[in-house]
C-alpha cells in the first residue's frame, strides 16, 4: 500500500513536471531528449524562474523534434554544421503576418542552445561544445516606437465604459500600468497585498531575473484599484481566492496574451493613431517622468533594469526637454528671419 501510495506521488510529480514545461510529444525518447530533461531539472534546482525554464523547454524541445526528424538522437551526433544548419532554417521561418522573426528571437533561440551544450560540456556528457562559436545575430536597438502624451492616456482611459460589468477591473488596469510601468506580466501576477495603501507603493515580485522591487504609485490608480477591489473584484473571484488582483470574468488569473489584446484594443478604440499595449504604457511613464526632470536613476530602479545602458534609450526618445533648452539658450535659434531679405533673390 505504502508503495503504492509513493508510485502515485512519482507519477504527479512527474506529470506536473511535464505539464509545467510543455515538453515537445516525441515518438519515442532519445539519449538527446532525455539530456533536455536533465538540464530543466538542473535549471530548476538551481533556482532558475518557472517561466525561464518553460521557455527554455519549448526551445529546446524544438530543436530536439527538429534532430530527430534528421535522425540525430545522441548529443554527441550534434556538430557545429547542425546547429548552423538549424540556424539558417530558423532565419528562414516568417511569422503569422508573413514577416521574418527577428533577431531578438533568433538571438534568445541561440542562446539557450548555448548553455544547454555548455551544461553538457561541464557534465562530461559530450567531449567538445558546437555551439561555443555559435554567433547571435546583430542586434539593432531601436527607440521606442510609440510614446503617448499625456492627451492621448487620458483619451485611451476614456475609452472605457464604466457601465460594462467589466469596465471597472480595465479602467484599473490601465491606471496601474500608467503609473507603475510595470511588465505585462508583472501585472498578471499581483496579488491583492502587494498593494500598500497607507504608503503608497506596490511590491513587485519575482520581476525579470527573479527580483523584488517596490515602486511607487500614484493616488489616482490606488483609487481605482481600491474601487475594483470593493464593487467587483467580490464578484469575480472564485470558490478558492488566490489573492491574484486582477481577475479574468471566470474568477482566474489573467494570461499575459488576454492582458495584451484588452489594452491594445482600447488603444485602437481611442483612434490616437498609435499602435500597442502594456508595453507602452511602460515606455509613456518613463519617458514623460524624464521630460519632468526625474533623475534616470529613479526610473531605472523604477523600471527594474539591471543596467543604466538599457533606461538611458528613454534620454532619446524625450526630447522636449532638449528642445526647451536649445531655443532659450542657442542664439540661433530665438532670431526671427527677416522674411524681406529672405524674398530677395
Amino acid at each position: 500500500m505504502a508503495a503504492k501510495k509513493k508510485n502515485e506521488r512519482k507519477g504527479a510529480r512527474s506529470r506536473e513536471f511535464n505539464k509545467l514545461y510543455e515538453y515537445a510529444e516525441l515518438a519515442e525518447s532519445s539519449e538527446l531528449e532525455m539530456k533536455q530533461r536533465e538540464y530543466s531539472r538542473w535549471l530548476l534546482s538551481n533556482n532558475f524562474s518557472p517561466r525561464t525554464i518553460k521557455t527554455q523547454g519549448n526551445y529546446l524541445s524544438k530543436f530536439v523534434e527538429w534532430c530527430h526528424q534528421r535522425g540525430i538522437l545522441r548529443a554527441q551526433e550534434v556538430s557545429r554544421k547542425v546547429l548552423e544548419h538549424y540556424r539558417e532554417q530558423l532565419s528562414r521561418v516568417k511569422k503569422k503576418d508573413g514577416e521574418p522573426i527577428g533577431a531578438a528571437y533568433l538571438s534568445a533561440i541561440i542562446s539557450v542552445l548555448r548553455g544547454f551544450f555548455k551544461w553538457l560540456v561541464r557534465n562530461n556528457h559530450i567531449l567538445y561544445n558546437p555551439a561555443s562559436e555559435l554567433e547571435l545575430p546583430r542586434l539593432v536597438k531601436h527607440l521606442p516606437r510609440n510614446v503617448m502624451s499625456v492627451a492621448e492616456v487620458e483619451a485611451v482611459m476614456m475609452q472605457v465604459d464604466l457601465t460594462w460589468w467589466l469596465g471597472l477591473r480595465d479602467r484599473a488596469i490601465l491606471e496601474v500600468l500608467y503609473s507603475t510601468g510595470m511588465r505585462r506580466f508583472e501585472l498578471c501576477q499581483l496579488q491583492c497585498r502587494d498593494i500598500f495603501i497607507d504608503t503608497g507603493v506596490v511590491l513587485i515580485r519575482e520581476g525579470k531575473g527573479r527580483k523584488d522591487r517596490m515602486v511607487p504609485i500614484g493616488e489616482r490608480a490606488l483609487a481605482w484599484v481600491e474601487k475594483y477591489k470593493s464593487d467587483l473584484r467580490p464578484v469575480l473571484v472564485g470558490k478558492e481566492d488566490e489573492e491574484i488582483l486582477f481577475l479574468s470574468y471566470r474568477g482566474k488569473f489573467l494570461a499575459t496574451a488576454n492582458l495584451d489584446k484588452i489594452v491594445s484594443d482600447y488603444v485602437k478604440a481611442s483612434g490616437i493613431g498609435k499602435e500597442g499595449s502594456c508595453h507602452m504604457f511602460r515606455h509613456t511613464m518613463a519617458t514623460l517622468m524624464l521630460e519632468n526632470g526625474a533623475d534616470i536613476r529613479y526610473i531605472q530602479q523604477i523600471l527594474g533594469h539591471s543596467s543604466l545602458d538599457t533606461t538611458r534609450i528613454y534620454t532619446h526618445v524625450s526630447i522636449k526637454k532638449l528642445k526647451e533648452v536649445h531655443s532659450t539658450t542657442h542664439p540661433g535659434a530665438r532670431l526671427q528671419p527677416n522674411t524681406a531679405n529672405l524674398s530677395k533673390p
